[in-house]
């Protein structure tokens, strides 16, 4: 799936979380698919994958606004995911209202779940660490970044975890890469950032300078033209191979 140009001249590398680093065990589409069958509601696992695709740049561009979802009000939170489940429900074809996607949302939170790295992860980290990289993670998630690493495996991984609770801010805004290059000590054009989201990774990383490189695990995104694409860590690591 690789595309565009090899990245050359780099000095650190950053991951985004969810969906590049980690996901749902047991995975999204188990998840969806046993709510909405408690519902009475059939979906297919390739409208799943679609309906997050939709539903994750939904939440990108709440988190670019003024009031993003760490700040919002219970009430105001909960609005928000009942229209974020209704995207993909919607997508994976489900003919549902506002209060059914939100029961759905509710369903898919009492079942137990957790997240958990992708297989190829901690292998390829040690391969980019070889490389002489600083490697890092900015995360919009509303937790102390040393105890999320830890409780995912990465501490001995990576070098820091940049969270939207150490800086006060989430991913687009270029405040949270800054903090991310500080902790690196290196200049913007000498970092690049993995993600999955075209808003808050890919257009987040090219406002702070930063060279983005877009993460697409499920085949579900749309790819920018001159971005580097790619789908598992192994295509990452063949990136900065000459």
């Amino acid at each position: 799936m690789t595309h565009a140009r090899p990245l050359t001249d780099l000095q650190a590398l950053f991951f985004d979380l969810f969906g590049t680093l980690t996901h749902f065990w047991p995975p999204r589409e188990e998840l969806q698919t046993t709510a909405a069958r408690d519902l009475g509601l059939h979906i297919t696992h390739q409208g799943i994958a679609e309906g997050y695709a939709l539903a994750d740049a939904f939440m990108a561009r709440e988190n670019a606004g003024p009031l993003p979802l760490r700040l919002r009000s219970p009430e105001a939170r909960a609005d928000f995911f009942a229209r974020y489940e209704l995207l993909i429900l919607q997508a994976a074809g489900a003919t549902v209202d506002l209060p059914l996607a939100a029961r759905v949302w509710e369903r898919v939170r009492q079942i137990p779940y957790g997240m958990v790295l992708f297989d190829d992860v901690l292998p390829h980290l040690e391969r980019l660490r070889a490389l002489g990289l600083t490697l890092g993670v900015i995360t919009n998630m509303d937790r102390d970044g040393d105890e999320l690493a830890r409780s995912l495996g990465l501490h001995e991984h990576v070098d820091f975890t940049v969270t939207s609770r150490l800086v006060g801010a989430e991913k687009p805004n270029p405040l949270i890469f800054r903090a991310a290059l500080d902790r690196a000590r290196v200049d913007a054009p000498h970092a690049a950032h993995v993600g999955d989201q075209l808003e808050s990774d890919v257009e987040g990383a090219r406002a702070a300078g930063i060279q983005p490189v877009l993460m697409d695990r499920y085949g579900a995104l749309d790819h920018p033209p001159g971005v580097p694409t790619v789908g598992a860590m192994a295509e990452l690591l063949r990136l900065l191979q000459p």
